[in-house]
């Protein structure tokens, strides 16, 4: 198994409460690494329907059975069994009594809200990032990566995303999409996505994209939730500051795996990327990820924005923690240029930033420390601080 960062999260968090949660991308690794970084504790899977009528018709039971330390996998099967859980943490007051994991995210985390809010710590998991593959020696060259994405199966049984994708967006639709809402016109939302993909990295236009599928800006709206919620897309916010500027309001819009998203572009293989006209939006959904897939594994909310004024004056992602606020701009060319940081010192003079506060991220292979700020090759992000 390719060792998972979040792993260490997930151990210290079990030691503060008695219930972990964990969410995340549909086929993301979530099962694998429960059922192999937890060696001392017992696995459940509610997928299998004798084990699900079982928790389903007899939760006490189910429990008492099973006991603890446990991880529930696909536990939005049972709702009722998050009131027994409760009852028994409350009853028990120990840590680490229970995992807990789903891919019907708004299923899961309905339940969770309902019966568990305050006794459990959440976390949210992503496909495989930069870092992890690279540990494990498997990171593909750049094209390559936006290509294929992170999506652990991929990897495991070697399988061509051209195969993997169609099926995978197949599933989601199947499961996800008709649970969390009643669609009855598929056609009509998957085109949706697919322009969702072919507008990767613009400021988000939901009367467009009503126009282009002749629906309603309600149901564009209620289709961008399913998106959000099950995690195929992520929508980045603007920045709040506007140093005495008209700032645009409309969020980004960003897939969140590179691999999903080609394949909904229509492209068979990694050599169509270096001419495709969205390959520098592509590379910019991957940076974006990357930074989020970090804040992930250390159970952080992401706190990032973009920032651009009237004037179209731009900076691709912009990283808060606490005060401290670091600007980056994001080019996909392999080759080093001075002049990447030019927007950047423009709004550092506005937000009044070091240059040590001051980043490109590049398709290059070698990092760079120049008189601007520091240039990061794409293969380092999350490797170095």
């Amino acid at each position: 198994m390719i060792e998972r960062n979040i792993i260490d999260k997930i151990q210290y968090l079990l030691t503060k409460y008695p219930v972990v949660t964990i969410t995340g991308t549909r086929q993301c690794g979530k099962s694998t690494l429960l059922r192999n970084g937890f060696p001392t504790m017992r696995y459940v899977s509610l997928e299998d329907p004798d084990l699900r009528e079982f928790a389903i018709d007899d939760a006490r039971g189910f429990l008492n059975n099973f006991g603890t330390p446990l991880i529930i996998d696909e536990a939005q099967y049972a709702p009722k069994l998050f009131s027994y859980i409760q009852t028994r943490i409350d009853s028990e007051g120990q840590t680490g009594m229970y995992i807990l994991s789903g891919s019907h995210n708004f299923l899961l985390m309905e339940s969770i809200s309902q019966s568990l809010a305050g006794r459990t710590a959440i976390l949210k998991m992503a496909p495989f990032s930069i870092s992890e593959l690279t540990h494990a020696n498997l990171l593909p060259e750049l094209n390559e990566w936006l290509f294929t994405g992170g999506f652990p199966r991929i990897y495991d049984k070697q399988i061509n995303p051209v195969d993997f994708f169609p099926s995978y967006f197949q599933t989601y639709i199947e499961r996800d999409v008709r649970l969390l809402r009643n669609i009855n016109d598929l056609s009509h939302f998957v085109r949706f996505v697919k322009l969702c993909a072919a507008r990767i990295g613009q400021l988000l236009n939901i009367n467009a994209l009503a126009n282009e599928c002749e629906v309603s800006v309600q149901t564009i709206n209620s289709w961008l939730s399913v998106l959000e919620t099950s995690y195929v897309i992520y929508l980045l916010k603007p920045y709040h500051n506007n140093f005495n500027k008209r700032l645009v309001k409309s969020p980004k819009l960003y897939f969140c795996d590179t691999g999903l998203a080609a394949s909904l572009l229509g492209m068979e293989n990694a050599r169509q990327m270096d001419t495709h006209y969205l390959r520098g939006e592509l590379f910019e959904n991957m940076v974006i990820m990357e930074f989020i897939k970090q804040e992930y594994a250390q159970g952080r909310e992401p706190n990032i924005s973009f920032w651009r004024d009237s004037n179209q004056n731009e900076i691709d992602l912009l990283v808060e923690r606490g005060l401290d606020l670091q600007a980056y701009e994001i080019k996909s060319s392999a080759t080093m240029k001075t002049d990447y940081f030019k927007g950047l010192n423009k709004f550092a003079a506005l937000a009044q930033l070091p240059k040590e506060s001051l980043h490109v991220v590049y398709g290059g292979d070698v990092n760079y420390l120049t008189s601007f700020g520091d240039l990061i090759s794409w293969k380092n992000i999350g490797l170095s601080k």
